[in-house]
């Protein structure tokens, strides 16, 4: 395992959940309000923007995992 990858990959995930987590969170309004076509395909584009950066993501943490640590710098 790469430690330096492994924090690495751990940064950008929570890099993502600053950026777009609350968007995701389900709003206020209870089951009355009911979304406009507008709003929903945002959400539908912030989902799909979540979700690919949440696969490379994971495809970084398999790669980090899966490879031998770095060497030290030299110096």
């Amino acid at each position: 395992m790469d430690p330096q990858r492994l924090k690495q990959t751990y940064a950008m995930l929570e890099s993502l959940d600053e950026r777009l987590s609350y968007k995701l969170r389900p709003r206020g309004g209870g089951s009355m309000m009911r979304p406009s076509t507008d709003q929903l395909e945002e959400r539908l584009r912030e989902l799909a923007t979540y979700t690919l950066e949440l696969k490379d993501i994971v495809r970084h943490l398999i790669v980090a995992i899966a490879s031998k640590p770095s060497p030290p710098p030299k110096g």
